[in-house]
């Protein structure tokens, strides 16, 4: 068997920070646990540096924390098979150049090509993992990777090191104050219930804040700059811009400035409540062992909203309330449409002692499946 040194991972940023974020952590996950000398070919470093402040957003060529990114600008450009990497990874079925293409045809071995797929708990997904796709017209064939929440998936990304530093961060509350600090959190606010908030501008945020503001109970609003900038800025009543904080009746809300993931992880870890949006923060938030909403990727003819279903059936089980304001967050049709935000939230917040009881068995659960990472490196070795 041919030694797998190199690998090649081109993505195409579409959800502004979930596609980079994935194939970010993918790339230095590959070259830390797995040795290998990974190029990151992405094609928007202006949302690429929002989530990692050292990228160079003029550089058509840079090293980051061992990865070689380079700025993917076109389809263009002549290839050699000493171009080409011994395993080239197309994020989410993107085009990857075709002189690319014929370079890999040229190589001797060929290259083990992967399209690595979106995340869906769909059942048809385990049936469509590792299918092989010949190329019409040259000596390649293409495998489907499929991340998922089974046995018969690729997984979900999961850094070796990282359920310890959860661990290790959630069981020091003086950690998570000063970290939550640096944000200009009080003590009084870390007493409160705290939740982050990460969506796309359609939620009704608007709604759940006057909600918060309502409650009986103290709550402390997170939310990045530019997030439901809208609804945040009516709140504040001043420009939602990195710093600002405004506190109405029950509520405080505080709009952070984005942060490196490393930060964005301890965020999740830090907080009581978790709203991620796509599929990064989706990921992390199962991994940071809170309850969470998920606010899905839209998509047309309401597609999402079936996907949506299909994690909340493997996910929510009895968590009828988790269930419910999740489809109602995400404009989902459910048999409870009647009831508003109030209601909705009162029998979600009695829930989220059980949501967290469910979070700890599904990071085991999730576990036992193998991490996508060395899931799809070894598999890759059985093709070489």
């Amino acid at each position: 068997m041919n030694q797998l040194r190199r690998l090649d991972l081109f993505c195409r940023v579409v959800d502004n920070y979930g596609d980079i974020g994935i194939c970010w952590r993918l790339a230095r996950q590959l070259r830390r646990e797995h040795g290998l000398a990974v190029t990151l070919w992405v094609d928007d470093l202006v949302s690429f540096h929002r989530i990692c402040p050292e990228v160079d957003r003029a550089a058509a060529s840079q090293q980051l924390d061992g990865v070689i990114v380079r700025h993917w600008r076109d389809q263009d450009g002549v290839f050699t098979p000493a171009d080409v990497a011994d395993i080239v990874i197309e994020f989410f079925a993107v085009d990857i150049p075709p002189g690319y293409i014929e370079a890999m045809a040229q190589c001797e071995p060929r290259p083990v090509w992967f399209n690595l797929e979106g995340l869906t708990a769909e059942e048809w997904v385990e049936g469509c993992h590792r299918l092989t796709s010949p190329h019409p017209r040259l000596p390649l064939t293409k495998h489907f990777f499929f991340p998922g929440f089974t046995g018969k998936t690729g997984g979900l990304l999961c850094e070796s090191e990282l359920d310890q530093a959860r661990r290790s961060f959630q069981s020091s509350p003086a950690a998570m104050a000063d970290f939550l600090a640096r944000f200009g959190v009080t003590p009084a606010e870390m007493a409160s219930t705290k939740v982050t908030l990460f969506c796309y501008p359609h939620a009704p945020v608007s709604a759940l804040l006057d909600v918060w503001t309502a409650a009986a109970q103290p709550l402390t609003c997170l939310v990045p700059e530019g997030v439901a900038a809208e609804a945040v800025q009516a709140f504040l009543g001043a420009e939602a811009k990195a710093g600002a904080s405004a506190t109405r009746g029950a509520l405080t809300v505080r709009v952070l400035p984005f942060v490196p993931q490393p930060d964005y992880d301890q965020l999740l870890w830090a907080c009581d409540l978790n709203f991620v949006r796509g599929e990064d923060s989706f990921v992390r938030a199962q991994w940071a062992g809170r309850p969470f909403v998920w606010h899905i990727y839209p998509q047309d003819e309401d597609l999402h909203h079936k996907k949506l279903r299909a994690f909340l059936q493997r996910y929510a089980g009895e968590l009828n309330a988790l269930a419910e304001f999740s489809l109602r967050w995400n404009g989902a049709p459910t048999a409870g449409e009647g009831a508003d935000w109030s209601a909705l939230w009162q029998a979600f917040e009695r829930q989220m002692p059980a949501m967290a009881q469910r979070a700890a068995a599904w990071q085991a659960q999730m576990r036992a499946n193998g991490d996508l990472a060395a899931n799809l490196m070894a598999f890759a070795a059985t093709l070489r």
